[in-house]
């Protein structure tokens, strides 16, 4: 098969995701530090990021779906991996087949388990005030769960990301449900979570987000190093005139002569057509700002500053996840795991920094 290099590159840093699970994991004090590994490792490649958190001493990891569970077999040993969508009918031979658990979210699903799960060990949710997945609480201590095997009990925080009192609302009815309902391990706090403090963090912490370089709350600002780095490779540099335009829509307009550089990357990659206006890459260290419209996969910098830049040289685009989020309307979430798979993913080798 040919290797065709592809004109975009997402540049991991190793040693930053390792970095931010440990600060994560010293945030929950004696509890164990896990992995949401959902949405292909938001987006960074889940395998890659489980084998590099599995050598620094995580052992535990949660997929939204079985199909994302099947992805990453064979798993190494010792390592648990939780099914956080539960159980359908459809999922029941792969959830007896694979050695991942199902977190049952509704009593529909822990009847289903309970009938053909064969005795074998599960996870449970219960909603604490999510309204999205999990048993009621009143269901889960009505004798739902009678006689389950359950390995971790969950709830969701719905506001950990805000200073809510439905974070202590929460906390408190957790608490509850940990006196009442036997389970092995009993977990609570995402990224956002984990920076509330040790109460939040029972047996477990599960962070997605903060894993990725995103900064869930303002406790987490300084600690979170940035993972991921796009990069674009520059199809063309174009002189413009002053008073010429370019893009869809003649949206922008060269003020005096100059150039452009075209990168083969647009909104059919994930960068959206929200940052006309204030996106921007770098080159060299020279600010390149975007020069009119995304388009689905071309998009043009103002390269008039950028001094000797030549097609085939790449861009880096300006994607810290907090400020760009903010600039932008998108969330840190959606700007990790939109973007395509015409990225290759490069991780950095021990000991190299993709940011230097």
């Amino acid at each position: 098969m040919i290797n065709i290099p592809s004109p975009l590159r997402l540049r991991l840093d190793r040693e930053a995701l390792v970095a931010n699970w440990r600060w994560l994991a010293a945030q929950g004090g004696a509890a164990a530090c896990g992995a949401a590994l959902k949405a292909d490792g938001y987006g960074l490649g889940a395998r890659e990021v489980m084998h590099h958190l599995v050598a620094a001493g995580c052992r535990d990891f949660f997929v939204a779906s079985w199909a994302e569970a099947a992805a990453l077999m064979p798993l190494v040993e010792g390592v648990s991996l939780s099914v956080l969508h539960g159980v359908g009918e459809a999922d029941m031979i792969a959830a007896k087949t694979l050695p991942a658990r199902p977190v049952l979210g509704s009593f529909r699903q822990v009847a289903r388990w309970r009938a053909a799960g064969e005795g074998r060990p599960c996870d449970v949710m219960v909603d604490t005030g999510m309204n999205r997945l999990g048993l009621r609480v009143e269901e889960a201590l009505g004798g739902a769960l009678d006689g389950l095997a359950i390995e971790t009990l969950l709830s969701h925080l719905a506001s950990a990301d805000e200073d809510s009192a439905q974070n202590g609302q929460q906390l408190a009815a957790f608490r509850e449900l940990k006196g009442r309902i036997p389970a092995r391990r009993y977990s609570l706090a995402n990224s956002a979570g984990v920076c509330l403090g040790t109460d939040y963090a029972f047996d477990l912490t599960r962070p997605g987000l903060a894993l990725y370089g995103g900064t869930p709350r303002p406790e987490a600002a300084g600690h979170i190093r940035q993972v991921l780095f796009p990069e674009a490779r520059v199809l063309q540099v174009r002189s413009v005139r002053a008073g010429e335009t370019v893009g869809y829509g003649a949206t922008w307009t060269a003020a005096e002569d100059g150039w452009v550089a075209v990168a083969n990357m647009g909104y059919a990659d994930g960068y959206l057509r929200c940052h006309a206006g204030s996106g921007a890459a770098s080159w060299q260290t020279r600010r390149l700002p975007l020069a009119g419209r995304v388009s689905m996969d071309l998009v043009a910098f103002d390269a008039s500053d950028a001094g000797a830049i030549e097609e085939g040289d790449w861009l880096t685009l300006d994607y810290a996840l907090a400020e760009t989020a903010e600039r932008s309307g998108l969330s840190q979430y959606e700007l990790l795991t939109g973007l395509g798979q015409r990225w290759a993913r490069e991780w950095s080798a021990p000991g190299s920094h993709p940011e230097a």
